[in-house]
């Protein structure tokens, strides 16, 4: 699987454009359609996973037949085309707050959900500390995963938690 990021919208999204062959899965198209559009020409596009329900991840959705998210997706095994993945639910940033595990490649795109060192905002509406220690709880049984988070660098599991004062506080 190819992994493209794109940043969009005022708040730096990585929006994630995954491909198979000729076939494109996108995570958190998040605005500016037009820095996405370049890298779905002439692919078969699957449709879009949206992490949670904010509008610097979600706001370019009308690009897309096809939209997955909390509300249709539900937690457990999926397959879109040849994308064979898991969807986490992992509250705490927002109460929609899903995570898309891809257990092959043994990548995680978290949404704001985690970051390097860090984890999302909990002050906003439906944010809470509770759902988030319940879901940092959650995925700490995966090791050996690379992070893709919604905002900033990508990091792995393990370095998450054997440095994330989250983590280190559950």
């Amino acid at each position: 699987m190819k992994i493209d990021i794109v940043n969009v919208s005022p708040y730096v999204t990585n929006c994630y454009i995954l491909t198979i062959d000729n076939d494109v899965l996108v995570i958190d198209p998040g605005g500016n359609f037009e820095k996405i559009n370049p890298f779905l020409k002439d692919k078969n596009i699957l449709g879009a996973i949206i992490t949670h329900g904010h509008d610097d991840h979600n706001s370019a959705v009308f690009n897309f037949k096809n939209i997955y998210d909390y509300n249709n997706l539900k937690e457990g095994q999926h397959n879109i085309g040849p994308f064979a993945f898991d969807v986490i639910y992992t509250p705490g940033h927002t109460s929609d707050s899903i995570t898309i595990y891809f257990k092959e490649n043994k990548l995680m795109f978290t949404g704001d959900f985690l970051f390097k060192n860090t984890v999302g905002r909990m002050d906003l509406p439906t944010g809470s500390l509770e759902d988030m220690k319940n879901s940092l709880n959650k995925i700490k049984k995966y090791s050996n995963v690379k992070v893709y988070p919604g905002h900033g660098d990508f990091t792995t599991l393990d370095y998450e938690k054997e440095n994330n004062i989250y983590f280190l506080n559950l």
